[in-house]
């Protein structure tokens, strides 16, 4: 049922993908703006105009763009970047793992610092220090992610120079990776040089994107821990003899994890996107830096790559939230 259910929703997702494509292609082109008017040099001809309109599909009508657009993508043709002058393709290639790896690690250190600040709440519940964590969490919670960003560099990039204010990898260090997946292979290689480089650049801005989604995690993970605490299972795990803490970790936790699971994966997706201004502020080679630049330029091609990589990336991540979710549940394991 499991399979069954997954293939229902790649079916749904290809269907969703497409009408995403198909209105951010209108969207664009009949937004106010020439992209070619951006390219040309100074005294170029009409003709010389019509044919780099030519060269980039844009002398047909919407209709006609667009198919020609799709039956390219179809066949991994992405098309050329306008202000670049490169694949669409291998522009997403290099810099999606960057992204990738900054989103992932900011997950990790959510989830970390979320479930070790709802599982300290759970066990203090009804104490004096119940109120000032809450009241911390929230403080965090209002604060967004570039906030938190720029509060990170005014502390520990000028006041404090700790951590490195912008990049991703040190330019010494860049040319001796063979994949765009910087930190992953420096793990799987054991090269504790890069690691150390690579985990100073990334330190604010996950801290940046972690904080917040680690304040929702909390306090959804303790509503939920709450809420399992005080069922007939876990009363008779206490009559047992358990302490709190192997109460919470062995009892609680397993029934209280599945709509924290929910809930994760639709705020990551959240995420994703907030890394467009986190990269920015932090001048951080992903897509979402390279978005705001596509934009700026009109990069039509760019554009609608970025769009497509972001539309899958959301869909896969939902996908994988309702797969979780039913792992977690045996209800709708063995629905």
């Amino acid at each position: 049922m499991i399979l069954l259910s997954a293939l229902n929703r790649i079916a749904l997702a290809a269907v969703t993908l497409f009408g995403v494509a198909v209105v951010v292609f209108v969207l664009l082109r009949v937004v106010p703006g020439d992209p070619i008017a951006m390219m040309i040099s100074p005294g170029s001809t009409p003709e010389q105009i019509a044919q780099m309109r030519a060269n980039y599909g844009l002398d047909g009508s919407i209709l006609s763009q667009f198919w020609i657009w799709l039956k390219a993508i179809l066949l991994g043709d992405f098309g050329t970047s306008i202000s670049l002058r490169r694949n669409v393709l291998e522009l997403l290639a290099e810099r999606l793992p960057a992204t990738l790896e900054l989103a992932v690690a900011a997950l990790v250190f959510a989830v970390l610092l979320g479930g070790a600040i709802a599982i300290i709440g759970t066990l203090v519940r009804r104490t004096f220090l119940e109120p000032v964590l809450d009241t911390v969490n929230g403080t965090i919670l209002a604060v967004p992610d570039f906030v938190w960003a720029l509060a990170l560099i005014s502390v520990f990039g000028v006041f404090f120079p700790v951590f490195p204010l912008s990049g991703r990898v040190d330019p010494s260090v860049q040319n001796d990776f063979f994949t765009y997946f910087y930190l992953i292979e420096s793990l799987l290689t054991l090269r504790l040089s890069a690691i150390v480089d690579i985990s100073s650049h990334m330190i604010m801005p996950v801290l940046a994107l972690g904080l917040p989604l680690a304040a929702i995690i909390a306090r959804v993970l303790k509503e939920a821990l709450l809420e399992a605490m005080v069922q007939d299972y876990i009363l008779l795990a206490k009559l047992k003899g358990k302490s709190n803490l192997r109460l919470i970790m062995q009892e609680a936790l397993r029934n209280a994890i599945g709509p924290t699971v929910a809930l994760t994966g639709v705020q990551f997706t959240f995420l994703i996107g907030g890394t467009v201004i986190v990269e920015r502020i932090f001048a951080y080679p992903g897509i979402g830096n390279m978005a705001i630049d596509a934009v700026i330029n009109r990069d039509l091609p760019l554009i609608q790559g970025l769009v497509l990589v972001f539309g899958a990336l959301f869909i896969l991540i939902n996908l994988g939230v309702d797969l979780l979710v039913a792992a977690f549940n045996p209800r709708l394991r063995h629905a």
